[in-house]
Order: C-alpha cells, then structure tokens, then sequence
C-alpha cells in the first residue's frame, strides 16, 4: 500500500503558497501522493492549486478527492484536467464525485436520479481524457467536443463511490474508487468485491482503492478520538456516510481514526492494506507539535519503505 498525504485540513486557510509548501516538504518525505477536496460551494479550485504545485514537485502523484460533478459541465473538467497535466511536472489523478444533496442544493442543483448523472458524465468525460474526442447524448448531459491539445500520459480518472450501483459505475468506467470515512470492514467486505468485480465483468484493470482516514500517533488516545469526533461531527449528518458507518457498526467519526502509539498506528495501516486498498492518503492530526511530529515520522518512514 503506497501512502500518500490528504491535505483536507488544509482547506479552511485556502492559501495556494501554503500548499505549495506543505506539497514540497510531503515529496521530501517521501510520500508517494498529495490529494486535494474540493466543496460545491467553496470558492476554492483544486485543479488550479495542483497546477501550481506542480510546477515545484516531480516525484509525488497530484489528485483530487474529489471535485464535485454537478457544478461543471464533464466537457470543461475535461479540458482543465488535461491542461492541469500538460502543466505539471508528474501524474495527475483526477478523483470526481457526486458530492451530498444538502451541499449541492446551496447551489440550487436538485436530482433524483444521480447514477443516471453519473454515468452520462463519465459517458463524456472518459473519452475526452482517454482519446480526445466525444460525440454522446444523454438525458441530462451531451457533448460533441474535440480538446485542442492532449499531454502524453493523460490523468487518469477514479470516482468516490460508496452505494453498490455507484459503485459499479466506477468499476466499470474508471481506475477505481476514492474513498472517505470508510472503516476496512466496510472496505474489505463492501468496497473492493464490489467494484473489483464490475470492473473484471468491464475488462478493466483490478481497480485502485485510495482510502482517506484521519491519523495520530499520540500518548493519549482517547482524547485524540474525542477531538476527531467534535471538529468532524457533520459528516455523521451525511447521509451516504451514515450509511458508510452502519456497515462498519461506528457511530462516531473518532471512531474511524487511526489513532494510538506508533505500534498501534503503524497495525492499523497494515490492516487497512490487508483489505485492498492500493494507497492511503494520511490526513493527519494531532494534539500538540509533539503528536504532530510523530505522526510525520512515523508515516515518512513508513511510505518511504513502500517506495
């Protein structure tokens, strides 16, 4: 399992130079990806930040998990995927998701069908990245587009499912899923049949599974999964992660995190690869600069030893 950083926590400050730092000390510490989010409503695009992180990385792989489908046309992700990794120096995973209906209806974006949605986007989007041209028409969604310019390695595309039918979607169309708050029951027994069996039903590649988790090596960890639990309190308010956690028997985020000694941590990311899951993208978290530093180490050494 490659290991990765999710700069999630990042967000809130919404600083590209800031990222562009932290993206550069995460390569020298040999970590294998560095993943961005994006909200619906945010204000924040993680296409562009990426380009401009890529301009001072070579080595790490650049994501997103995940920019939300609805607000953009799959023909305009396209063209801005592929000149984000004409623009940059490594790979570029694109991770895209349907993101959650409270979230979309701040922007007045209401559906009832959304794997119809899904499927019509990637009827566009995957051509246009895959052979740079696309003639489809769907319900909701059509292109008859060429892109002016496609770089050598084109990014490859992975979406954040979770219910079974997205699932397939995504096993059948794409790399593989991008996942969050997902525990490594719900992983193994859930996630990766699923979508590992659509995508051999498709002839597709075993899919990826990058899976997202809050870390924390910490001399205190109860304290730790109390403070997780009360600054991530509203994804248990979502209803596709609700779902997520029933599957697991959680109820609390805190209760997902992998949290404890550096034995125990360094267990619980062995678990997690004995699942499936391909790459780990660590959001990291900690008490004080102590747990902060550990957490780094231990993960640096770690994802170095993956390679």
């Amino acid at each position: 399992m490659k290991i990765g950083i999710n700069a999630t926590t990042l967000l809130g400050r919404a600083d590209p130079g800031g990222f562009v730092e932290h993206a550069v000390a995460a390569e020298a510490a040999g970590f294998s990806s560095y993943w961005l989010a994006e909200h619906p409503t945010g204000g924040f695009d993680a296409l562009t930040v990426l380009t401009l992180v890529g301009q001072s990385v070579a080595r790490m792989e650049l994501g997103t998990a995940i920019v939300p489908t609805y607000p953009r046309h799959p023909a305009i992700l396209a063209g801005q995927a592929l000149t984000t990794q004409a623009s940059i120096k490594g790979e570029l995973s694109l991770g895209i998701g349907m993101s959650h209906k409270v979230m979309l209806a701040e922007l007045g974006i209401h559906d009832d069908k959304p794997i119809r949605h899904l499927r019509e986007y990637l009827d566009i989007l995957m051509p246009l990245i895959e052979t740079g041209r696309v003639d489809a028409q769907g319900e909701t969604l059509a292109a008859r587009a060429t892109v002016l310019s496609r770089p050598e390695h084109p990014p490859e595309v992975t979406v954040a499912a979770l219910g079974p039918q997205a699932l397939r979607v995504a096993g059948t169309y794409t790399a593989g899923t991008n996942l969050a708050w997902c525990g490594p029951r719900t992983i193994r027994d859930h996630i990766v049949p699923t979508i590992a069996d659509a995508a051999d039903e498709a002839g597709r590649p075993a899919p990826r599974i990058i899976a997202t988790l809050p870390v924390c090596v910490t001399d205190d960890p109860a304290t730790a999964r109390a403070t997780l639990t009360e600054n991530t309190r509203m994804y248990t308010a979502l209803p596709s992660y609700q779902a997520m956690f029933e599957r697991e028997g959680v109820e609390t985020t805190g209760e997902l995190g992998l949290i404890g000694s550096e034995d125990q941590v360094e267990q619980l990311l062995a678990d997690l690869a004995d699942t499936g899951v391909t790459d780990y993208g660590a959001s990291e978290f900690g008490l004080n600069a102590d747990d902060r530093a550990r957490t780094r180490a231990l993960l640096s050494r770690l994802a170095r030893a993956a390679g």
